[in-house]
């Protein structure tokens, strides 16, 4: 069984950039009044037709491939982490392998939001110890901002947002390799699971009753899946009950960070870069202040780009490492928190 190692890195982000005071257009806000509740400050936008989630992707993973030393065609699984596909179906894997020219491989897409590419890395993981593949493309992208509410109405999770994708190649990392993925720590709660949700289009017929069903014809039940009243209401953006979120985030950021410490031996003071999820910066100082770690311990990006869900810990670790925050032997913990909910943690050494 061997270990798995991030061989190539790679990160993508759209030209535009959206300050604070450029959302001000659009609704009632302010900088002073984003920056102090997210620390966001700006945050890039996809261009309207000519970028994808996907090619985002595909422009990420070309960077990762490159820096492994392979090429697409030894590519020999796709993992694609993202809530904003391109399509309600086929998932975005396939329109990597076909953009990139690979072969027939498989391509598997995750959907577990903001915690997408922990869990696509912990499935990739598994891949490659098991020996099954060699070569894992492993990616997180999003495309938030086609379907944000730009209204005051909806400024509480639309000044959040941005668009980007980061990418990793997987390889076995050698029998006598100290480094690589030592381990990875998977949860998930549904009770709540509404509290941070995108409900329409979906096939839940917005909660009906089965009694309450029956008072409508076949065609009203089938509107019930996208309807002009699902758009006149509102209904097809994002909902988030943000303190809710942030009293849970808190409080299971920290324990599944130190379950994978405590799995492998180490302390907080241990890690040379924490690599959070960039939801929210207020989150991630406390959590920096609940373990007890150093500025320099902890990565943060979220200030540039916003949240970019499944794409923000690709980019921020992509980003540290080039900026030489990670060399060779550092320990490295990656850790999320978002809609399901979803958390997990993976703890490598680099």
């Amino acid at each position: 069984m061997y270990r798995s190692k991030i061989a190539g890195i790679g990160m993508y982000v759209p030209e535009h950039v959206v300050t604070n005071n450029d959302l001000t257009k659009y609704m009632d806000t302010s900088d002073e009044w984003i920056q102090e509740r997210t620390g966001i400050k700006e945050r890039r936008y996809a261009h309207r037709t000519s970028e994808t989630t996907t090619t985002m992707g595909v422009e990420a993973a070309k960077i990762a491939i490159e820096r492994a030393g392979i090429t697409p065609q030894d590519i020999d699984f796709i993992i694609f982490a993202t809530l904003s596909p391109d399509y309600y179906f086929p998932g975005c894997g396939v329109l990597v392998q076909r953009a990139m020219k690979m072969k027939e491989i498989g391509a598997l897409d995750v959907r577990n939001q903001c915690s997408g590419f922990v869990y696509a890395l912990s499935v990739a993981d598994q891949f490659i110890k098991t020996g099954m593949y060699k070569n894992i493309l492993v990616i997180g992208s999003e495309k938030h901002s086609f379907g944000l509410d730009f209204s005051t109405r909806g400024r509480n999770v639309s000044v959040i947002f941005g668009d980007g994708a980061g990418a990793v190649v997987l390889q076995p990392a050698g029998e006598d390799s100290t480094s690589g993925i030592l381990s990875t720590h998977l949860h998930s709660d549904g009770e709540s699971a509404e509290i941070l949700a995108m409900y329409n289009p979906g096939t839940h017929a917005n909660h009906w009753t089965d009694q309450k069903l029956a008072d409508f014809d076949e065609a009203e039940i089938a509107q019930m899946f996208f309807s002009h009243n699902m758009i006149d209401k509102a209904q097809v953006f994002p909902n988030m009950d943000g303190p809710a979120v942030f009293k849970k985030a808190v409080v299971k950021f920290p324990e599944v960070i130190m379950e994978a410490l405590n799995k492998n031996g180490y302390q907080p003071s241990d890690i040379i870069v924490l690599i959070p999820h960039q939801a929210n910066l207020r989150i991630a100082e406390f959590v920096q202040k609940k373990l007890g770690l150093k500025d320099e311990q902890v990565y943060n990006n979220i200030q540039k780009y916003g949240n970019t869900t499944a794409a923000s810990i690709p980019i921020a670790l992509c980003e540290a490492w080039q900026e030489e925050k990670i060399k060779e032997g550092d320990l490295v913990c990656l850790a999320a928190f978002g809609s399901g909910f979803t958390w997990a943690s993976a703890l490598l050494k680099w």
